[in-house]
């Protein structure tokens, strides 16, 4: 009976001191909190990744020119990437222009950025699956060369052989179709043709975005609603600036800063929520709420609006929060 304590002893310890895994991802050497590393509910690829996306021109697919569309363009390409569909993919392993790029889309963190699909450092073109994992709410993606994990906010991978490398953020667009198309009059659009048998005029997250609830953490800064709109500039040395759309709007929708050497001009359109950056190519762009920007960038430096006390701040379109 003694032996068999001591051996069950010895198991529960080697257990204990076990690296986790998780949806079969090896968390071991993560760089970031494992106890932050949740499981979202679906299983590695449960939310399927596209890899061979079908396109159409803006005439062909019946899509409203008012829905929300991730926007790229390269070269002499531009493509719309539809948010009905990405909140049911989330990513997109596309080439545009030549260019091998990843699309991406968190919808827990409204987040849409777009990548090269090349890491940097020995210029591998990896292909990027969905893990099922999120770390502060947003999505884990995974490479299926070495199953590494990548946070799309931090552009990076955070376990496995690639830990530490980044990818290349591309500059994108989150904007209606309509105004996408007249932007870029020769766009292609991502159709409802995916393979997957999937409700795209059906939100699997309504109400989400007006909600004050937060599905997967971290503790919410109650600087700001959660989920207001907010768009972070990186600039190249490490600073970080914020511009929530209710101080924007304040204003008039529009301000222009100085940055160090660098200028910007950052607007904000209150009756389509959607913003417009001008700003040198070195500085990274990143569109999501307010709650996902700085749990991600807690030093960020925040632009105010000089008549708008911090604690008016609204809901997530500069209205009154929901209470939900």
């Amino acid at each position: 009976m003694r032996t068999a304590l001591s051996s069950l002893c010895v198991l529960l310890v080697a257990s204990a001191a076990a690296e986790p895994v998780r949806n079969g991802f090896d968390l071991a050497g993560a760089s970031v909190a494992v106890a932050e590393i949740q499981a979202g509910g679906p299983p590695r690829d449960g939310i399927p990744a596209l890899d061979s996306p079908d396109f159409a021109p803006v005439p062909e697919v019946d899509w409203s020119p008012e829905v929300l569309v991730l926007g790229f363009a390269w070269k002499e390409e531009a493509r719309a990437y539809p948010v009905p569909l990405l909140d049911w993919h989330e990513l997109v392993n596309d080439r545009v222009g030549g260019r091998p790029v990843l699309v991406s889309w968190c919808p827990l963190c409204g987040t849409g950025m777009v990548f090269d699909r090349r890491v940097p450092r020995d210029g591998s073109e990896r292909h990027f699956g969905v893990s099922g994992l999120l770390y502060r709410s947003d999505v884990l993606m995974y490479d299926r060369e070495t199953e590494s994990l990548w946070s799309q906010i931090r552009s990076e991978a955070v376990t496995g052989p690639s830990g530490g490398q980044r990818l290349t953020l591309l500059r994108s667009k989150m904007e209606s179709l309509g105004a996408w198309h007249r932007r870029y009059p020769h766009t292609t659009v991502l159709t409802r043709r995916t393979g997957f048998r999937r409700d795209y005029d059906r939100s699997p997250y309504a109400g989400y975005a007006t909600s004050r609830k937060l599905l997967f953490g971290p503790p919410a800064d109650d600087r700001y609603h959660p989920k207001m709109p907010t768009v972070g500039l990186r600039l190249p040395g490490g600073d970080q600036r914020a511009y929530p759309a209710s101080e924007l709007a304040a204003v008039g929708g529009r301000v222009e800063e100085k940055l160090g050497a660098l200028s910007v001009r950052v607007g904000y359109d209150e009756a389509l929520q959607v913003f417009e950056v001008d700003a040198p190519p070195e500085v990274e762009v990143v569109e999501g709420y307010w709650f996902a920007w700085v749990a991600f960038h807690p030093e960020t430096s925040i632009y105010q609006a000089p008549s708008v006390p911090e604690s008016n701040a609204g809901g997530p379109s500069g209205s009154s929060p929901s209470e939900d």
